[in-house]
């Protein structure tokens, strides 16, 4: 399974996005404010979420933000921090 779909499953069962389908959960699709509505609580749930099951260490939710703007560019972070390791 891609890094992208794993992360839109995580968002969909851990973050209780229950109402959004694998199929209909773009990879390019904003996760927080008008995109899927996640909140700030639920950005350090999914740090917490990522930190354990790929083994990366995110230094400051506030300083990767950009990062966790969507599954796309949440992928292409937990990517770049495996190779940097």
């Amino acid at each position: 399974m891609s890094i992208e779909n794993e992360l839109k499953e995580m968002v969909i069962n851990d973050l209780g996005m229950k109402h959004l389908s694998l199929d209909e959960f773009a990879d390019d699709t904003l996760l927080f404010g008008e995109g899927i509505g996640l909140d700030s609580l639920d950005a350090v749930e999914l740090v917490v979420l990522i930190q354990k099951k790929y083994g990366i260490k995110v230094e400051s939710i506030e300083e990767n933000r950009d990062a966790m703007a969507s599954v796309e560019t949440l992928a292409a972070f937990i990517r770049e921090q495996r190779e940097a390791s």
